[in-house]
């Protein structure tokens, strides 16, 4: 599995806004998608970035989904990393429940 963790560029709320929908979709649309959400400024309610988690077989494969995600086509993302992550503790959401 990977994580992918996406930053926001500063002062692009509204591009994000504008490529929610199509962004949700692709993340829903790929069973690889074990959990997904974004992260919040200070204020609990201003979107920042995003984090995935993707079971995938390579770190190439977490790459180019990253690559894909139409927020990362829109220019959005401020910085993308990506790593080998291991699942421990808790369930892992089902994002097609």
């Amino acid at each position: 599995m990977y994580c992918v963790i996406c930053k926001d560029k500063p002062d692009h709320v509204d591009v994000r806004m504008q490529n929610r929908p199509d962004h949700v979709s692709y993340v829903l649309a790929d069973p690889s998608v074990k959990t997904a959400g974004p992260f919040l400024a200070d204020d609990g309610e201003t979107m920042i970035g995003t984090l995935l988690i993707l079971d995938v077989a390579s770190r190439a494969d977490a790459e180019a989904f990253a690559t894909n995600d139409p927020y990362h086509k829109a220019g959005l993302f401020e910085s993308v990393e990506v790593l080998p992550w291991k699942h421990l503790i808790g369930g892992l959401a089902d994002p097609n429940a």
